[in-house]
C-alpha cells in the first residue's frame, strides 16, 4: 500500500495535483497536515482550486486531515502498523532515489514549497529520499517530486 502526508503544502494546485497523480499510482490514503488545504472546506463546500487540478480525483482518493500536532502521531502509528515512512527532502543522510528499494507499504512524506518536510516529521521517518538532479536547481515543484517518487517501480 502507498500513502501520501502532504506536510503544510500552501498551494491547492499543488494538492489537488497529488490527488490526481496519487489517483494513478493507487494511493491508498492522502493526509494533508496543518495548512495544507482540504478537497473541501470547513463549511462542507468543495475546494474550487482543488476540484480543478484534480480532476475529480480529490473525490477518488480517501484522505483526512491532521493538525501539527498531530502529525508525528500519524507517523509512529504508521510505522507501528509495518508501513515503511519516506521523507522526500534533502537532508545528509538522504539516499537517492535511485538506490531506494520500494517496500511493500510505503509513505511518502512531502513537505512545504518553500520550507520542505519539518524537522520533527524528518526525524521521525525511517528514511530521508533524494531525487537526483542533474541541473542548477536544487529542487523540484512538490506535486512533480510526488509524481516521480509514487511512479517508482523498485
Amino acid at each position: 500500500m502507498k500513502f501520501v502526508i502532504l506536510d503544510n503544502i500552501r498551494s491547492a494546485h499543488n494538492v489537488g495535483s497529488i490527488f490526481r497523480t496519487s489517483d494513478g499510482a493507487g494511493v491508498a490514503k492522502i493526509f494533508l497536515v496543518g495548512v495544507t488545504p482540504c478537497p473541501v472546506d470547513r463549511f462542507g463546500r468543495p475546494q474550487p482550486e482543488i476540484v480543478k487540478t484534480s480532476l475529480g480525483a480529490a473525490g477518488i482518493v480517501p484522505w483526512e486531515q491532521v493538525g501539527d500536532a498531530d502529525a508525528v502521531l500519524l507517523v509512529r502509528r504508521l510505522r507501528s502498523e509495518g508501513v515503511t515512512v519516506a521523507a522526500v527532502e534533502q537532508t545528509a543522510n538522504a539516499v537517492s532515489l535511485d538506490d531506494f528499494q520500494v517496500p511493500e507499504n510505503v509513505a511518502y512524506i512531502l513537505g512545504n514549497e518553500v520550507d520542505g518536510v519539518s524537522d520533527a516529521l524528518i526525524k521521525e521517518s525511517d528514511q530521508a529520499l533524494e531525487i537526483p538532479m542533474a541541473g542548477e536547481k536544487e529542487s523540484l515543484n512538490v506535486s512533480v517530486a510526488a509524481g516521480i517518487v509514487l511512479f517508482k517501480k523498485s
